[in-house]
């Protein structure tokens, strides 16, 4: 007896995720997936133009030893390539999303941590070197 009550709910939950997958994404979510994107390359850019000035920004903070400055500079700079690429295509979407709202959580406890210690800075980093935005 199949009915209703017998059927497999597995088998409706992966029925609505293939139509999900097979509707086109919607125009206003995409244009904001592309201006989410263009924000990400424009800060990776800034930071890729001059990388150890980035790291030294990053110095200026006092929360990161010396030694992990430079690596985690160019870190940051491919993780914002990366989101920037993955915002932009469908398949990886839904993940670059969530590690564009995980490096912006992260930016936002580094900054608060800086105001909270009462450090002020010439330059937060957000785009390199280039554009120098003061935080205190």
């Amino acid at each position: 007896m199949t009915g209703p009550s017998t059927a497999n709910p597995l088998r409706a939950v992966r029925g609505a995720e293939a139509r999900l997958l097979a509707t086109p994404f919607p125009g206003w979510a995409w244009a904001l997936s592309v201006l989410l994107a263009l924000i990400f390359a424009a800060t990776g850019l800034g930071k890729a133009l001059d990388p150890l000035g980035f790291a030294m920004v990053l110095g200026n903070y006092r929360l990161f030893p010396e030694a992990f400055l430079v690596p985690l500079a160019f870190g940051l700079i491919f993780m914002e390539f990366g989101i920037a690429l993955g915002l932009l295509v469908r398949t990886t979407r839904a993940n670059a999303a969530g590690a564009a709202m995980a490096l912006t959580l992260g930016n936002a406890l580094v900054l608060a941590l800086i105001v909270a210690r009462g450090i002020e800075l010439e330059n937060c980093g957000c785009f390199g070197v280039f554009l120098a935005r003061p935080w205190s």
